[in-house]
């Protein structure tokens, strides 16, 4: 399902903080199928993935991201002691206009990896964008369409700035962080358990 040749092949952009792009880390047919049985309702925000990996496509295509080889090959590529026991997985189902505000990732992060499942992308919103800074949207050193299969990675460090242009509408991501510690990664995946459902409830 995950092309880790592909993965392997693409060098590490290092400054100024380390990222790397990969189209079609999912394959096609994977990220489809993953596509076809997306868990996460429709609401925006992160949402936690579901716990246990079922047998259809996502569920597949969770397992697969869970697994020991792909901690592995992610730790070898960005030089870091990774575990499974650290890894938190989110995702997300749809986005607000007030969503893509610049930012950095919380220091409780190590590595950030975002799993791309749109069919296609015309809107110039959405598409995130790798920053030099904090204060202008424009001044990027990447930007990535959030198209299926495109996977983008990066360490988090104090100026590892990102965000996007406006987008209201279904916009699917997996989430896919290493955290500095297990405890961190309930931690925070128990807080994205407790807010998904409260809006759940909101919402009904």
């Amino acid at each position: 399902m995950l092309d880790y040749a592909k993965f392997a092949a693409t060098s590490l952009v290092r400054a100024p903080f380390e990222f790397l792009v990969v189209p079609g880390f999912v394959r096609p047919e994977a990220a489809a199928e993953a596509n076809v049985s997306f868990p996460a309702p429709d609401m925006p925000g992160v949402l936690p993935a579901p716990p246990q990996c079922l047998r259809d496509g996502f569920g597949r295509l969770l397992a697969a991201l869970r697994s020991s080889r792909t901690t592995q090959v992610f730790a070898e590529k960005f030089g870091l002691e990774l575990s499974e026991d650290t890894l938190m997985v989110t995702l997300r189902a749809r986005c607000r206009l007030r969503d893509g505000a610049i930012h950095t990732d919380s220091a409780l992060k190590q590595v950030t990896a975002l799993i791309y499942l749109n069919d296609d992308w015309s809107d110039e919103g959405g598409r995130l964008r790798l920053l030099n800074g904090p204060d202008d949207i424009e001044d990027m050193i990447a930007e990535i369409p959030p198209l299926a299969g495109t996977l983008l990675a990066f360490r988090r460090a104090a100026n590892s700035w990102h965000g996007h242009k406006p987008f209201e509408g279904v916009r699917r991501a997996i989430m896919l962080n290493w955290m500095t510690s297990a405890a961190a990664a309930r931690r925070e995946s128990a807080r994205h358990a407790i807010s998904a459902n409260v809006k759940r409830l909101v919402s009904a």
